[in-house]
């Protein structure tokens, strides 16, 4: 087993990889930026080296100053985490160049499958149906012309070297490429420093789809079921369930089968994901691979009964998988809500700042995995994510109602987040009936008339005024608000006045 692991990464998914090191008995060292000093990683971690200034090109990005800190700390491991190095296959070569296992893929299998040109090349060549465009990152206005005509519009640009929803424009016109072209470029380059992108064609409404791979490094391969990720915004996923309720047993081990033979062929181990997108007929095309562990990795953990971040690090050691496929059963159903710093109401734009107040869920078939304390300053310089909530009960509908309680749980004072969102969602007859696609967030966001109302930010004296007028009248009560913000038919008095003798109570 390793000695000490470096973990790449911050937020929430450091604080993740820390706690498993620890049941495991392994010593962590967590990097950390200028504006991170005080982030919740830092205080969990055995160790913590500063490794430069706020962007993440100089800090969190830059290889030479995290293999310094492996080298200055001892540590014979790193784990990267989701997204900056994640899917970096120079990292994982560096890594090897300087005697650090990088627990992941292999940088072969990185280089094969995290490049999504690539991994569409390997897809034709394993005959696996994918999303017909291009399969090479596209250099100039004149190739993506050419290849969007051939394929019809709409097209989706993407960019090669990353995901989530960075690098990617819809185009549904030729007059809308070049603006397109160009932006998707530059955030590609911001977010992953490769600016490559290719084109794929727009699929109408499809579900997305995924499946959870596992390999160890002596050829076993099997695959853990599905999630369903439809739910999503701007192409960035927002719920997460597993598993999918519009796939029955046979489409599974079909899915499964094919992301097996796909992971196989590319010589893969560790964790990865297979995506795909599914028509309305129940046909579906590979998408990507995400060699890399994922932000929905917890609704798989819950169904199946395994810590993915505990094997990661047991392969990465050399261990084989201790079961086969025919060992793994789906239990009950899980949702996942990823909570962000981003008001709803104002294009949900970011809300860094300080959380003044912070009050988190529990009990039954709750668990939340979050980067944030109360005091804790928001940082406008990275991804505005700051937890997941996660519920996990016997049936679909039973998960959704625990969720439900477990969000009127939860409030965090001092910024905006997107708890009351969720609220609406749960409340949707379209999402509990499971009618849902890549575009239904867009349709039900399109439908709201009201203020989607976060109780968050200001919620804190908005809370003690309510509570005050409503004693001094002798109402105890107030009418539900609009857009499912506690739920239809809840009333939201009890939860304003409890906050507000919850605030009252608080020292000064």
């Amino acid at each position: 087993m390793f000695r000490k692991i470096l973990i790449v990464n911050r937020g929430e998914i450091a604080v993740r990889v820390i706690r498993a090191c620890r049941e495991m008995g392994i010593p962590t060292v967590a990097v950390f930026s200028d504006v991170d000093r005080t982030a919740l990683h830092v205080m969990k971690a055995d160790e913590a080296y500063h490794i430069g200034p706020a962007a993440a090109r100089e800090s969190y990005l830059n290889i030479d100053r995290i293999l310094e800190v492996a080298k200055r700390s001892g540590a014979d491991a790193i784990h990267p985490g989701y997204g900056f190095l994640s899917e970096n296959a120079q990292f994982a070569k560096a890594c090897a160049d300087a005697g650090v296992k990088f627990i992941g893929p292999s940088p072969a299998a990185m280089e094969a499958m995290g490049s999504k040109t690539r991994a569409r090349e390997a897809a034709d060549r394993a005959g696996v149906p994918r999303v017909p465009g291009s399969v090479r990152a596209l250099e100039s206005l004149a190739q993506v012309e050419e290849v969007a005509a051939g394929v019809g519009y709409p097209v989706m640009l993407k960019a090669a070297a990353g995901g989530g929803g960075k690098g990617m424009r819809r185009v549904n016109a030729r007059e809308e490429l070049a603006s397109a072209f160009e932006g998707a470029k530059s955030e590609a380059l911001r977010a992953f420093g490769n600016g490559a992108v290719y084109i794929e064609k727009l699929i109408v409404q499809p579900r997305h789809i995924e499946i959870q791979m596992l390999g160890d490094e002596h050829g076993n391969l099997v695959y853990l079921g599905e999630r369903e990720c439809s739910v999503q915004r701007r192409h960035q996923k927002v719920i997460e369930e597993a598993p999918s309720a519009a796939v029955d047993s046979a489409m599974r081990s079909a899915m499964g089968e094919t992301a097996v033979a796909l992971a196989r062929a590319a010589g893969y181990y560790n964790a990865g994901t297979v995506e795909f997108l599914v028509d309305q007929d129940k046909n579906f095309y590979f998408l990507e691979m995400n060699t890399r562990l994922q932000v929905e990795h917890p609704v798989t953990e819950l169904v199946t009964g395994l810590d993915l971040v505990h094997l990661q690090i047991l392969i990465a050691a050399g261990a084989k998988l201790p079961f086969d496929q025919a060992d793994l059963q789906l239990r009950g159903h899980a949702i996942e809500v990823r909570v962000y710093a981003e008001d709803p109401d104002n294009n949900f734009f970011p809300s860094p700042g300080k959380i003044t107040r912070l009050l988190t869920p529990s009990g039954p078939g709750i668990r939340e995995d979050s980067g944030i304390y109360e005091g804790w300053t928001v940082p406008i310089d990275y991804d505005p994510m700051l937890s997941k909530l996660i519920a996990y009960a016997p049936t679909r509908e039973q998960a959704i109602r625990r969720l439900r309680r477990a969000l009127d749980e939860y409030f965090i004072g001092g910024i905006a987040s997107n708890l009351g969102l969720f609220r609406r969602i749960l409340d949707d007859e379209a999402f509990i009936s499971a009618n849902i696609d890549t575009d239904y967030l867009d349709r039900l966001l399109s439908t709201t008339s009201k203020p989607i109302i976060p109780m968050n930010g200001a919620g804190e004296k908005i809370a003690a005024i309510a509570a005050a007028l409503m004693q001094s009248t002798g109402n105890g009560k107030m009418p539900a608000y609009p857009n499912g913000v506690n739920g239809a038919g809840r009333a939201a008095g009890q939860k304003w006045k409890g906050l507000a003798r919850q605030e009252a109570l608080r020292e000064r």
